[in-house]
């Protein structure tokens, strides 16, 4: 199927250059970096050398210019070589989108050029031990000071804690509930920043994750992102992306497990026939393949409504819920394709599999999606 249908001459240059690398670099040297697990800081700096990570942002700042659905198809691209390294790139983007949406001038200045570049990694530190999905119960403080502001407490469960260079935190400087947060950008370094251990993860083991601990590590009132107690409006502001681009990695990670059972269900015999011609086989592998598509098409009219510039959060949602729950669904199939030899490691389905996972839980898990999707349904 030609996966680059309704796209742009530029669009569809983006796409191939990136498919021809990942198929040459990212995907090939994607099983070392999760047996060691080891983040493969090469290729987020390959990222950045071919202007990729900093895709939908102004070229002011180092970045492309580029539209959000271009971005998220970069993402998909990824995702079916490397999904840990696609989503090094999301939550870098998270990050980003922070810090240019809301970030005073100085801000835009001092972080976007490095991010945009690569030559800094990004984080996004909402989710606390005790506040997961309840992600307005946190409370890590950031106390006002005589040098601006005093963070105390810690974030669980970060992606990129420790190798990020920064952070976008969001802590309470004021009453409880969503008004009372405010975000600030963190630095790796600052006094009285430090981490606690690499999470033993299912998968994604390339892509680290680490408790973040403050104790009273000083950071500048310049390093206020937007206005004091804005800090949940722009948490949930990045979340709407970043369910977009979890949905272009579950379409990226879901492609990568039919293509293998294809290939696997074309050189495998039984009975004297490749198993591929074997009706129930052949009705499995047309669900997944629908379900694929369907997904792909689901998350790309949801960019198209965001670079229109209209409201896209439940579109977003939508798109989250059902990509990852494919994602799920088809890499469990195509463990079912491969039979025994599914299951062993000798195969990278097994590892999709675990990786699929994830994707249900991260950015908000799916029974959060349905909340956010129920509520607008009952509300109008």
């Amino acid at each position: 199927m030609d996966r680059d249908f309704g796209l742009t001459d530029d669009q569809r240059d983006v796409v191939a250059a990136v498919r021809t690398w990942v198929g040459e670099r990212a995907g090939p040297a994607s099983s070392g970096y999760e047996e060691k697990h080891e983040f493969p800081r090469d290729l987020f700096r390959q990222i950045g050398e071919m202007g990729l990570a900093g895709i939908p942002y102004e070229e002011r700042f180092g970045g492309g210019a580029q539209s959000f659905l271009t971005y998220l198809m970069v993402m998909e691209e990824m995702a079916t070589g490397f999904l840990s390294l696609a989503v090094t790139l999301s939550v870098h983007h998270l990050a980003s989108f922070g810090v240019h949406q809301f970030g005073s001038e100085d801000l835009k200045q001092r972080y976007l050029p490095r991010l945009f570049s690569a030559e800094w990694l990004g984080a996004y530190a909402l989710s606390e031990a005790s506040s997961g999905s309840d992600a307005a119960s946190l409370r890590t403080r950031a106390d006002r000071s005589e040098a601006g502001f005093r963070l105390t407490g810690s974030k669980r469960f970060i992606t990129h804690g420790g190798e990020a260079e920064l952070y976008l935190v969001m802590a309470r400087t004021g009453e409880e509930g969503p008004k009372g947060i405010s975000a600030f950008a963190v630095e790796r370094g600052w006094d009285g920043f430090e981490f606690g251990k690499l999470e033993e993860k299912m998968a994604w083991w390339a892509s680290p994750m680490r408790e973040l601990i403050f104790e009273g590590c000083k950071v500048p009132s310049e390093n206020l992102i937007g206005d004091e107690g804005q800090g949940f409006t722009i948490a949930l502001a990045a979340l709407d992306a970043g369910r977009l681009g979890i949905a272009a990695c579950s379409v990226g990670l879901a492609q990568a497990a039919f293509d293998a059972a294809v290939t696997f269900a074309r050189e495998r015999k039984q009975f004297g026939r490749a198993v591929i011609e074997f009706q129930g086989l052949q009705f499995m592998l047309a669900d997944m393949a629908t379900q694929i598509e369907a997904a792909r098409r689901l998350y790309r009219e949801a960019a198209r409504v965001r670079d229109a510039g209209e409201t896209y959060t439940i579109d977003a949602s939508m798109s989250k819920l059902f990509a990852s729950d494919i994602a799920m669904r088809v890499t469990t199939d195509a463990v079912q394709v491969h039979g025994g030899y599914g299951y062993m490691r000798e195969y990278p389905v097994e590892r999709y599999m675990r990786e699929a996972k994830a994707l249900q839980i991260v950015e908000g898990t799916n029974q959060v999606q349905r909340m956010v999707i129920g509520r607008h349904l009952a509300t109008g």
